[in-house]
């Protein structure tokens, strides 16, 4: 059986979220017991919640949203690369050791460990200039270990404003702690969710033949 790296952030309260945006909540509307069969949770958050995939209707009025999009992008080759303490943005420099024969999707690991349990506001975005020249190359998906490919304080979300021209998909907030430099198959489907801006999603890597 190939190997699976399960790349995605647990998602249970106490889940870092971007500043104002709704934490993860969960409550029982059902309990398990005398005249009830079953358990039944009723959920509470944010799209943007742990591993998620955007849609252009987060970075555009008119855009589509989650259950609209194509799903090819987040599912098929990919790269990891590593970038590990680029600063604040990752730079070309910061990949070109690592693009020969590139994937038309690529992955950015800039944490030693990812910060699951908590918000970091110094994370590390891409510098706009490298998305446009990953889409020169045939990129298709771009995704990072931060929770954003703009920084954290943008008011402008230059490298959104990027994806949305060029009609990129992203990844964020995944967890590539333990994974290598490489090629995989990247697998990370968004959920149906037809009026929304993101979607959580299951987020791994599976091991090329």
């Amino acid at each position: 059986m190939k190997k699976l790296w399960d790349i995605s952030a647990p998602v249970q309260t106490g889940t870092p979220v971007f500043p104002g945006d709704t934490p993860y909540q969960q409550r029982w509307a059902a309990n398990l017991g005398p005249g009830c069969p079953v358990n039944v949770s009723t959920l509470t958050l944010s799209p943007h919640v742990g591993t998620h995939a955007d849609a252009p209707l987060h970075y555009e009025a008119q855009g589509a949203s989650t259950g609209e999009l194509d799903l090819t992008p987040y599912l098929g080759p990919c790269r990891v690369i590593h970038a590990i303490g680029a600063g604040p943005l990752v730079q070309w420099s910061h990949l070109a050791h690592a693009l020969d024969q590139l994937p038309a999707r690529v992955l950015v690991r800039t944490y030693s460990r990812m910060p699951v349990d908590r918000w970091d506001p110094h994370l590390t975005a891409f510098a706009p200039q490298t998305i446009e020249r990953l889409a020169a190359l045939g990129i298709v998906l771009v995704g990072i270990d931060t929770a954003s490919i703009d920084p954290a304080d943008s008011k402008t979300l230059d490298s959104h404003q990027v994806i949305r021209r060029l009609n990129l998909r992203v990844l964020e907030n995944l967890v590539l702690d333990e994974v290598p430099e490489g090629d995989y198959e990247l697998i990370a489907l968004p959920l149906k969710l037809m009026a929304a801006d993101a979607s959580p999603v299951r987020a791994v890597l599976r091991e090329l033949p």
